[in-house]
């Protein structure tokens, strides 16, 4: 008889499993049979915790937020601009660690409700600095919408750090559109340097918060 004691087989062990294999497979790669075979069990035991590869992607989305705000609470001192611009560098940051981490995260349902937690505190932020709850939502969403779809584009470039897929060498691209000679050249601004492009177009998000809603002046004025 076997004296072999395996860990038990639960939701986050097959979480982090998923995971860890994203980052060698991507998205398109991972299945729920590719899944078992790295946990040394048969794909019909990862039916018992979810019941199809949407229910995983959304408890591996809830693990990456977990993750991500774990040990790292905001500054309780802090105004609306700094605490927007923490959120979204540390959702690009969470999401770059993975292969396909923004497609993974995009459209998931988280299945816990620690988000509460920052979401809660992130709108008393907002509301208490004059905006209101609905200004507040679309505000939050409109930087977080942005992160995720920069991010999405980023790895389609680059799907972890260090790597560049195929086909997005910016001279090779001027050459190619060598009769459309703005477009040639824009080349450089939109395949090199994400860093700094995603400064600019974040600073340009809190920019038009603060231009539309203008917070603290009277409803009928925003």
């Amino acid at each position: 008889m076997s004296t072999d004691r395996r860990t038990p087989l639960d939701r986050k062990r097959v979480a982090d499993t998923a995971l860890a294999l994203l980052n060698e497979v991507g998205l398109d790669g991972l299945s729920l049979r590719a899944i078992a075979r790295e946990l040394d069990v048969k794909a019909p035991a990862l039916y018992w915790h979810f019941k199809d590869k949407q229910a995983l992607l959304d408890e591996m989305a809830t693990e990456m937020y977990r993750r991500m705000v774990e040990g790292a609470p905001p500054p309780a001192d802090t105004t609306w601009q700094e605490r927007l611009l923490t959120s979204c560098h540390g959702l690009r940051a969470a999401l770059l660690s993975y292969r396909d981490g923004a497609k993974v995260y995009s459209g998931s349902r988280f299945t816990g409700t620690l988000h509460g937690v920052e979401m809660e505190a992130t709108l008393r932020l907002f509301t208490g600095s004059g905006f209101t709850l609905a200004q507040s939502v679309r505000a939050t969403s409109t930087a977080y919408l942005y992160t995720l779809g920069f991010v999405a584009e980023e790895q389609g470039v680059r799907p972890l750090p260090g790597e560049r897929r195929p086909g997005f060498d910016v001279g090779e691209r001027a050459r190619l559109l060598a009769d459309f000679p703005l477009t040639a050249a824009a080349g450089a601004d939109l395949f090199q340097d994400y860093d700094r492009l995603f400064e600019e177009g974040l600073a340009m998000v809190v920019a038009g918060v603060e231009a539309r809603y203008r917070p603290g002046a009277a409803a009928g004025e925003s």
